[in-house]
């Protein structure tokens, strides 16, 4: 069923289109039915083709924009906008409906190419009275480039960055427009996770292993870019002591948990190999000396071995792989089978991926919104409903029908 309605002041058409999805071929069935890429074996059952899932709860998805460039992140603000980043180097403040109310300019510049350019962002926790936005980039140091964390005051007209000071780059830099991760996060201690990528080359590659360098790794940091106390390797000698994990390899999803306050991510696998991740501090995550994914071009990766001792299993995996790119937990219970349920915007997966979680392991999947046809870069929630945004440039809201 598809229904339109227009807003008179932008005469924009808005879709909006019923989003029941297929059952399983059979109660519990794994929604994915594809060949894998490898023949590796999980490590526990369930770790990957969980059980399928259907929504009890008829839902929809309404577009409320279009024509929005490249989109990255989508993010709510205390007092219930949503702000966005768009890849090019600006920022943008829009109303639950959708309409444009603030364009922000004057950022730093950004290497707009391949997948960097602006990307995450998150508000200050106390920024209903500081004005203060997080935000990381590619930024761009002679013939290389790095991620980098940014502040600054929002202007009082909402139009402009003010104050802005880099407060964290993830060095060395290197020469690669790929996999800079970027996904930024506070926690309940006013702390700021910052996610690197290791940059998709060789030289990239084995520095997610080494703890002096700032490639695929987890982050945990201060306001002002220092080491957040209690980090687990303070205190070590050649040892980056901002890193809380390590051994990733291209992490862009990352939130907590809204009642346990654990802290989850997914990355980027090569084919094969996504994973989702319980991240704890000081631990080893692998990449890439053990992974359920292989080269591109089909060899095995180094000694082709999934399990190590000293290195984390994924809590899950995927093969065929989905591209995850920006979740996050479904806070309320307005959709009561979401309640604290994980979901995740998927790129080459083209659906939002939902994941019910217990006692650490996933208990059911399933796939909203892949009649869409869609490449999903980032999702949010807020007040009962999720806010995705997509590579075509469209703003969604799911919602309870």
């Amino acid at each position: 069923m598809i229904k339109t309605s227009a807003f008179a002041s932008l005469a924009l058409v808005f879709a909006m289109a019923c989003t029941a999805q297929p059952k399983p071929a059979a109660p519990g069935a794994p929604v994915e039915t594809g060949k894998a890429n490898s023949n590796y074996k999980p490590a526990f059952e369930g770790q990957t083709r969980g059980p399928g899932m259907t929504s009890a709860t008829a839902y929809e998805a309404v577009k409320l924009a279009e024509g929005l460039g490249r989109p990255w992140a989508v993010v709510p603000l205390p007092d219930g906008r949503l702000l966005l980043t768009i890849k090019s180097g600006y920022m943008e403040i829009r109303g639950t409906d959708g309409q444009l109310q603030h364009k922000i300019t004057g950022l730093p510049a950004v290497a707009d190419r391949g997948q960097g350019g602006l990307l995450d962002v998150v508000p200050d926790p106390d920024f209903a009275s500081n004005k203060t936005l997080y935000w990381a980039y590619s930024e761009q140091q002679g013939d290389s480039n790095l991620t980098a964390v940014a502040k600054g005051q929002l202007a009082s007209d909402e139009n402009s960055i003010q104050n802005i000071s880099v407060i964290f780059r993830a060095t060395p830099k290197l020469k690669s427009s790929l996999h800079f991760g970027s996904r930024l996060l506070f926690s309940k201690e006013g702390y700021l996770f910052v996610t690197t990528g290791e940059r998709s080359n060789l030289d990239g590659r084995k520095q997610s292993q080494w703890l002096n360098s700032g490639l695929g790794k987890v982050f945990r940091i201060t306001k002002e870019g220092k080491p957040a106390p209690g980090n687990p390797f303070i205190g070590k000698a050649d040892v980056m002591p901002e890193i809380w994990s390590y051994g990733h390899r291209n992490p862009q999803s990352l939130d907590m948990h809204p009642v346990t306050g654990e802290l989850w991510e997914a990355e980027f696998g090569p084919r094969g190999g996504d994973e989702l991740n319980l991240i704890k501090p000081g631990k080893n995550y692998g990449w890439p000396i053990i992974t359920y994914g292989i080269e591109y071009g089909g060899p095995a990766i180094g000694d082709a071995i999934q399990q190590k001792d000293g290195m984390e299993q994924p809590v899950y995996y995927w093969d065929p792989v989905i591209s995850p790119s920006g979740m996050t937990f479904y806070k309320g219970n307005t959709i009561p089978e979401w309640e604290n349920n994980l979901i995740i915007a998927c790129l080459s997966g083209m659906h939002l991926n939902r994941l019910k979680l217990e006692n650490g392991r996933v208990a059911g999947e399933e796939r909203l919104l892949s009649n869409l046809n869609e490449r999903f870069r980032d999702v949010a929630y807020l007040d009962g409903k999720l806010y995705t945004v997509t590579d075509s440039g469209k703003l969604y809201v799911v919602k309870k029908k």
